[in-house]
């Protein structure tokens, strides 16, 4: 009988310690998605051999963060048609957080959450940011925690997924100061309102931030994605 031994340890923390890391730095838009990723590269950037490098890209290409190219891989970025269907679903995810509140009176919002991330956006608002890609992951943590306070952690899950999954794109979308302050005012009055139990008129607002018109969204992801081409 063939004995089946398990991964040397080290091995094992090192292989999910390169995955790890470069998962991050996808999730976080800090690789370009015309940056080509290969073994060689990437091992010389975490100090590794390239085993470690070959399983964590393995694992990638499983989570479907990274395609295969002539030249190792590459950040998968939507197309157009794709950013279509995941904008659709996450505009259902969102949506459904307070709708869910409105159709049953037994739910309530976590109120000291909201409370706590309405302070964060009132300090934006009086100091808002320059405009960076990376303001991208503060707009996530507001839907996230506003999603997570309605009471469903699933529905939580499943936004968060499609949220890193349009990332890529959605990061270019943040590169103006207007667009900057439309959305932190637009989170200050979502928070306020769903506070103040005014529901119907928190989901309102929510919709017209996520999107009323599919149309809109999807001239800023068209608008995203050459901004994606043309960066340096």
């Amino acid at each position: 009988m063939d004995i089946v031994t398990a991964p040397e340890p080290a091995a094992t923390s090192l292989r999910d310690a390169v995955y790890t890391r470069l998962r991050a730095e996808i999730l976080n838009g800090r690789v370009d998605p015309r940056e080509r990723l290969t073994e060689p590269k990437l091992s010389r950037r975490f100090e590794v051999s390239r085993t470690p490098v070959r399983e964590a890209l393995s694992r990638l290409l499983s989570d479907g963060l990274i395609q295969r190219t002539d030249f190792g891989y590459a950040v998968v970025v939507p197309s157009l048609a794709e950013l279509r269907d995941l904008y659709e679903l996450r505009v259902t995810l969102e949506l459904r957080g307070v709708e869910r509140i409105i159709e049953n009176t037994e739910l309530h919002y976590d109120s000291d959450a909201l409370r706590d991330e309405l302070g964060r956006w009132v300090e934006l608002r009086a100091a808002p940011p320059e405009p960076d890609p990376s303001f991208v992951l503060l707009d996530e943590r507001f839907h996230t925690v506003l999603s997570r306070a309605a009471g469903n952690e699933r529905l939580t899950e499943a936004l968060v997924e499609v949220n890193e999954k349009v990332r890529a794109v959605r990061m270019y979308d943040f590169v103006e100061s207007e667009r900057i302050r439309i959305t932190i005012d637009e989170h200050i009055e979502i928070l306020e309102l769903a506070l103040a139990d005014r529901l119907p008129e928190a989901r309102t607002a929510l919709h017209l931030h996520v999107g009323e018109s599919l149309a809109v969204v999807m001239e800023r992801a068209a608008r995203a994605l050459s901004r994606m081409a043309l960066a340096v």
